[in-house]
């Protein structure tokens, strides 16, 4: 994959947290502030914990910092999944942000 294609897929990974963060919010399914800040996004919720999602361009990956721990994605040709064997990006997402904010969230 050459950086090009990286910077494509990753701006689209992260143009469709932030677009997840604004439907559960619109929804009232919790309060999830992001914020965005180049190539980071951050996730705070209402118990002032955080998610923290950035690329890291030299590797192809995509770093996801969560409460339980920290994990690296890598596009796979079909999806982000963890370098590590533990699931795809979104399905984690969901997974991590539903622990957060206390209820059941689908990123």
């Amino acid at each position: 994959m050459t950086d090009s294609e990286f910077l494509d897929l990753a701006e689209n990974l992260l143009r469709s947290v932030e677009a997840s963060c604004d439907r559960i919010n619109d929804q009232n399914l919790a309060d999830i502030d992001n914020q965005r800040v180049g190539a980071m996004v951050t996730l705070v919720f209402s118990n002032s914990s955080q998610i923290v999602i950035n690329l890291q361009k030299p590797l192809h990956e995509v770093w996801l910092a969560a409460r339980s721990g920290g994990y690296h994605f890598k596009f796979d040709g079909r999806q982000w999944s963890d370098s590590k064997g533990r699931g795809e990006f979104f399905a984690c997402l969901s997974s991590f942000a539903s622990e957060q904010a206390a209820c059941p969230l689908s990123f």
